[in-house]
């Protein structure tokens, strides 16, 4: 497949490859798109960063697999703001859930997923999820009290007479972790997880070596 095709090409195959995913649920609504626009006048992300709803259309149908490789397509708050307002029938934000598996696939973009390990090992431990600790801090900073909420929670609860929190039973836990090894997802999830630590430890180490040649030059 070349990097570059264009709408006169046929098969369009990198927009085959969208309609033919399992997340797509609008069929042929892909092929149909018009560049409108009202997906990106009416998106969130589009308006506080450089997300666009329409760019990502144009470079499906153009096959323009470079889409994969941008940052911005990370930034869709999932809204389905998109998927309401156009005219038809098509959904950015499926093909943007379908792109970004596609990069996954291909091994892109793991720095965007190793944030959320902590909900991978929720998964594996307690066959729920859970907010990972790593966003504690930022959830605490935009939602004033949050912490306090959280601290107190059980008796919040009981205070409004609520029933304890669903806790799965040890047998469902084995099951739902069985199922993730066998799937391959653990697999997935250690190699996301050994290769931006390992990223992270020559970051470090390359920190450590500038620091001591500042140090140097300044003796």
């Amino acid at each position: 497949m070349s990097n570059h095709q264009k709408i006169t090409d046929s098969p369009i195959d990198f927009a085959e490859q969208v309609i033919d995913d399992v997340k797509n649920s609008k069929e042929d609504g892909v092929l149909k798109c018009v560049q409108c626009g009202m997906c990106t006048s009416t998106c969130p992300a589009a308006r506080h960063s450089e997300y666009n709803p329409r760019d990502i259309m144009e470079r499906v149908l153009e096959g323009d697999l470079t889409i994969l490789e941008e940052d911005w397509i990370w930034n869709c708050f999932y809204c389905y703001t998109c998927h309401s307002v156009c005219p038809v029938g098509n959904s950015v934000c499926e093909v943007n859930q379908i792109l970004k598996q596609f990069a996954i696939k291909n091994e892109m973009a793991y720095d965007k997923l190793y944030e959320y390990m902590g909900f991978a090992d929720s998964y594996f431990t307690a066959a729920i999820g859970a907010i990972p600790e790593i966003f504690f801090d930022d959830i605490d900073r935009d939602v004033p009290g949050w912490w306090d909420f959280r601290q107190h929670l059980d008796e919040i609860r009981n205070e409004l007479e609520l029933d304890p929190p669903l806790i799965p039973p040890k047998e469902v836990i084995d099951e739902v972790s069985k199922i993730l090894t066998i799937t391959g997802f653990k697999d997935k999830i250690e190699k996301i997880r050994e290769s931006q630590e390992e990223e992270i430890s020559l970051i470090h180490e390359k920190n450590i070596q500038v620091s001591r040649i500042m140090q140097e030059e300044e003796e």
